[in-house]
């Protein structure tokens, strides 16, 4: 069964169910996103980009609709009753990973392309480009080809060629993605501004959690060409429903059978003796025998030379497996009964000597197991 997404609280401007087949991919996705910034993520091949060309015209689905409501032709699309619009009737702007800019305008008449495409006058097609690039934090550079920009400031310009055509719907497919790490960050929060005055529905593809958590209103996950996970981010942070999910959120998540208490233990799937949690809680509705998914929060992880006395509920032998640095914080991927990510401080890295195939002790306490139904 599809697991169709949730009915936003406010008021829906984009209504869409596609259905959608190449070769042995098979998507079916039913959206309902009000006004703001929708994420979709997903493993490679969940559909993401799949969904954008659909929505698009520029992948014809075998079923569906879409209709989005503040655009000047409402119906895009609906199969049954024999309407599809083409790409050039849709009120819909792209922006990719590659800015895709001509190489012989100056950013003015890239930015103009659009409008005046759409038959706005040369002069008042000019006035909107150069309000546009202002909005985007590029007035002074209107008259600089693409080849005289760097590349946040030409994915920035890509944005504002998409808005001035008035959009009912923005997509955004890894629009960042091809950015390095100090560009990203900057262009992020231009970006994030930008979309903050937007008016129509937004559809970000990425697969970059601080993307997703800082720009996006909701996040849908795909796998497999089917939602699985639907919320606001504080929702998703809280409960994740996949592994991929709680990976995004930076979250530990383990799957199991629980085991009635007190105390609550929860028997992690796929793993070998000693593979359980304890939590503190007292989950409601969780029956013995009933599965569960338990959260644990990396920074909760505590990493330890000798096995640690004292009070732990949850300690376990472990390899380290990866160590990722971000400034004076690593988040360090732990093999074992139960497999962890851990995040530590740059110093304790140092002083436990924390690189791959080093052997360690990890410890949880109880009182940070959070657990929901599975």
């Amino acid at each position: 069964m599809n697991a169709a997404a949730a009915p936003s609280p406010d008021p829906v401007a984009l209504d869409a169910h596609l259905v959608v087949e190449t070769g042995d991919f098979s998507l079916d996705l039913e959206l309902g996103c009000a006004v703001g910034v929708t994420a979709l993520l997903g493993p490679n091949g969940s559909g993401k980009t799949t969904a954008l060309t659909a929505l698009a015209g520029l992948r014809r689905p075998r079923a569906g609709h879409v209709r989005v409501a503040d655009a000047p032709e409402p119906e895009w699309l609906d199969l049954d009753r024999g309407v599809d619009l083409p790409a050039d009737r849709r009120s819909v702007g792209l922006v990719l990973a590659e800015p895709l800019l001509f190489p012989h305008l100056d950013l003015v008449e890239n930015v103009a392309f659009g409008p005046r495409s759409r038959g706005m006058p040369r002069r008042a097609a000019r006035a909107r480009a150069s309000l546009e690039l202002e909005r985007v934090g590029l007035g002074d550079l209107a008259r600089r080809r693409p080849g005289g920009l760097s590349s946040g400031q030409a994915q920035r310009a890509a944005l504002a060629r998409a808005l001035a055509t008035d959009p009912a719907l923005l997509l955004l497919d890894e629009p960042l993605s091809a950015l390095d790490p100090q560009t990203r960050s900057a262009t992020r929060a231009d970006l994030a501004r930008r979309l903050r005055e937007f008016a129509g529905v937004t559809l970000l593809v990425t697969h970059d959690p601080v993307d997703a958590l800082t720009m996006a209103d909701r996040l849908v996950f795909l796998d497999g060409g089917r939602v699985t996970q639907d919320g606001t981010p504080a929702d998703v942070v809280a409960h994740p429903r996949t592994a991929y999910a709680a990976q995004v959120v930076g979250l530990n998540l383990l799957a199991g059978t629980v085991r009635s208490g007190p105390p609550v233990v929860v028997a992690v799937d796929g793993a070998g003796a000693g593979a359980e949690v304890v939590t503190a809680e007292e989950p409601g509705g969780l029956a013995d025998g009933s599965r569960a998914l338990a959260t644990v929060d990396p920074a909760a992880v505590s990493v330890h030379r000798e096995r640690p006395a004292g009070s732990p509920r949850n300690v376990w032998p472990v390899v380290v497996t990866e160590v990722t640095m971000a400034g004076q914080r690593a988040r360090v991927g732990l093999d074992g009964p139960v497999p962890l990510v851990a995040e530590i401080t740059a110093g304790a890295v140092a002083e436990l000597g924390v690189v791959a195939g080093t052997r360690l002790w990890a410890s949880v306490k109880a009182t940070e197991v959070r657990v929901q139904p599975g």
